[in-house]
């Protein structure tokens, strides 16, 4: 068959008629082809790193025209912006002045999170965006600050400086991380290394956004409540103690008066915008509302004389150069690597993430590398100009998409309008109070604990939802970053558990068909006497192999300690169809199952191995030392072949 296992199965002649000394046509698998090692090898990176061949489109073209795509794949704007129409536009206005209008309120409070002051949540609302408008490839995603990195890259920093005694260092570390994040992202982007951050599991992502987003609106309660001193320590032990202690000396009650209504306020916003999405637009422009109508109240009452913590001053002016502010040596540098590797990956997560939903919901590719590459640039040059990790917000990209934007300009709008407020509408949130941006903060993390995800992974995964429960609690309990590891931790184990104890299964026949399936799925499916029919559900490497080895062994003395009113297993049948390769370690132990057989008095049989499996079979030479005769297609073949009286059954 020329190394080719048989594309179709065809009976020659129907079970009905068959006679009692004749079998029917039998595919067995041939000798493979020699294949080429260093085309295998190219193959292989090329299906790694390039399994979408971004130089195809540059082949056979003129010189000019390969500059045009080249500056087309660096700019996918260059692209669409040739279709770009007044229609789009309007989509595309109304959708930026929306997600504006919540951004604004927003880059303040997160900017908190990240213990720096509220122009730096605004500067990073700016520069990022119309970077990623140029270079994104989303037509959704609204770029800026969010609630989760701007907590694990406030919590990371203020462990290695004092936010408000190492004020100037402790900005210049942000800037720092913030350089390494873009760097991370770009790196992974550029090398095509994406893949890297799936890694991390749905379910631990849930549980890590979960326990944040819980993280973050327990630590609001210090501004509203109106608490002066309050705990620098993230987890809920710790936060609870400090709300408790510090009401015995007395809570603002004008601050709880502000905060909790605009947070009723809020939440109603929300909840008219989630059941009716015509009026999206009532929760995407209450929080500016709400710091609007706040804020007049503060000034025209001077509350903050009564207590009324409130914002005080924000810097006017667009970004600043901070290129000098970035440690480029010295013991920090290494510090803020390593805080810049985390921020950027959970960064990068998370805007891949919601690329991913939204682009499969106006039903476009989104290439996950230029994404890598887009945010990567963004965050580099929004180091260089005062900026702090930003990434793509599922609340701001969810208006954005039902606002009506159709594509990356709508960045630029929101951008413009921000780099308005800077010029000019700074001065006037000096009375805004703090309780408005804890109510906004907290309405806002809100959207992040996903009961039905959580409620979804308890009925399909237990294990999922182990690794859930570990990374929402580890983030509750401990910190944002300890809740991280365990997420990580989590995820890989799951990994190594799948690898290295893969599933295995009985094979019983279904009645009246030539269909072997598992018997314990399918009850009526009966075993073949003399035969045991096991199927392999992975691939069989070194972290595995001995484990499989030992399992099919089990299975034959469960089989034959079980049946012992049944004829003897002569023959083990290994169906190899999911075996999708194999190593070296594996083959040793195909060749010690083989070995334990043979003393057994028992042939081994193996079925439909795909065609790498079966190119490593023939250069070990474990099919000559089996027979290539017991090497077929199908499992139905080989039951035909050495036990054809069950066929006719």
């Amino acid at each position: 068959m020329s190394g080719r296992i048989a594309a179709d199965y065809e009976m020659k002649t129907s079970s009905s008629h068959h006679q009692a000394d004749e079998l029917p046509y039998v595919h067995k698998v041939g000798k493979p082809l020699q294949q080429d090692l260093i085309k295998e090898i190219k193959t292989a990176l090329k299906e790694t790193f390039l399994p979408d061949d971004p130089l195809k489109h540059f082949k056979d073209q003129p010189n000019g025209r390969k500059f045009v795509l080249g500056l087309q794949a660096v700019f996918p704007i260059l692209s669409w912006i040739q279709d770009y129409s007044f229609t789009k536009f309007r989509g595309d206005f109304i959708a930026g002045c929306t997600i504006a209008s919540l951004c604004i309120p927003q880059d303040i409070g997160y900017s908190k999170l990240a213990n720096l002051s509220p122009e730096y949540g605004l500067y990073s609302s700016f520069v990022p965006p119309l970077i990623y408008a140029f270079m994104g490839s989303s037509r959704d995603i609204a770029i800026g600050p969010v609630a989760v990195v701007s907590l694990l890259l406030g919590t990371m920093l203020q462990n290695e400086l004092d936010p408000v005694k190492q004020k100037h260092d402790y900005q210049r570390l942000a800037f720092t991380a913030t350089f390494f994040a873009g760097v991370t992202q770009f790196v992974l982007g550029f090398f095509r290394l994406g893949f890297l951050i799936d890694f991390l599991s749905h379910a631990a992502i849930v549980g890590f956004m979960g326990g944040a987003a819980v993280t973050i609106a327990l630590q609001q309660l210090k501004g509203l409540f109106g608490i002066k001193k309050f705990t620098k320590k993230t987890d809920i032990i710790s936060v609870m103690r400090s709300v408790v202690n510090s009401a015995e000396h007395g809570w603002n009650y004008q601050t709880i008066l502000i905060g909790v209504s605009f947070l009723v306020f809020l939440l109603v916003a929300k909840y008219i915008g989630k059941k009716n999405k015509k009026l999206f637009w009532v929760p995407a422009i209450a929080p500016l509302i709400s710091v609007i109508i706040a804020t007049f109240c503060v000034f025209i009452t001077h509350a903050e004389k009564d207590g009324v913590q409130i914002v005080r001053h924000i810097n006017q002016g667009i970004n600043p150069s901070s290129v000098h502010e970035i440690y480029w040596s010295g013991p920090l540098v290494a510090k803020g690597f390593k805080i810049g590797v985390v921020a950027g990956l959970i960064a990068l997560t998370e805007a891949v993430a919601i690329g991913r939903t939204f682009a499969g919901m106006k039903d476009y590719q989104l290439d996950g590398n230029k994404e890598m590459v887009a945010l990567g640039s963004m965050n580099i040059v929004g180091s260089f100009t005062s900026c702090y990790v930003a990434t793509g917000s599922f609340s701001r990209s969810a208006v954005n998409y039902m606002a009506g934007c159709n594509t990356a300009v709508s960045n630029i709008v929101m951008s413009m309008i921000v780099m308005l407020t800077l010029f000019v509408i700074t001065p006037l949130f000096k009375y805004t109070p703090n309780a408005i941006i804890a109510s906004i903060i907290i309405s806002a993390v809100l959207g992040l604990i996903d009961f039905e995800a959580v409620v979804l992974l308890w009925k399909i995964d237990k294990f999922d939802f182990v690794a859930c429960m570990g990374a929402f609690f580890g983030v509750i309990f401990a910190s944002v970053e300890i809740g991280l590891l365990i997420a990580v931790a989590i995820s890989f184990a799951k990994i190594l558990l799948q690898v290295t104890r893969p599933r295995t299964a009985v094979l019983g026949k279904i009645p009246k068909t030539i269909v072997y399936r598992n018997i314990e799925q399918y009850p009526g499916a009966t075993r073949v006497p003399g035969v045991l029919i096991i199927r392999v559900d992975s691939a069989i490497y070194f972290s595995n192999s001995n484990y499989i080895k030992e399992r099919i062994l089990r299975w034959l003395t469960d089989e034959e300690e079980t049946f012992k009113d049944q004829p003897r297993v002569e023959y083990l049948i290994v169906d190899m169809s999911p075996v999708t390769d194999i190593d070296t370690s594996g083959i040793h132990a195909l060749e010690e199952l083989h070995a334990s057989l043979v003393k057994r008095d028992v042939q081994l049989i193996l079925t439909n191995p795909g065609q790498t499996v079966l190119d490593k079979l023939h250069a070990s030479k474990f099919a000559d030392q089996i027979g290539e005769d017991k090497i077929f297609l199908t499992v139905a073949d080989a039951v035909l072949t050495f036990a054809p009286k069950m066929e006719q059954a």
